[in-house]
């Protein structure tokens, strides 16, 4: 799947599509996975203000 830049197009869609087009590859893979989801989640957390 290509990148697209367009300013319409919704960034968490985006991160879902490409997490969901990840193949699996065993409970490593799958844990290395759900880290990089829990960090992006994170930095969007430190990044709002309350």
């Amino acid at each position: 799947m290509t990148k697209n830049h367009n300013p319409g197009v919704d960034k968490n869609l985006q991160n879902v599509v490409k997490d969901l087009n990840q193949v699996k590859a065993g409970s490593f893979h799958a844990q290395q996975i759900q880290q990089d989801v829990n960090d992006r989640r994170h930095q969007d957390d430190m990044n709002h203000d309350e």
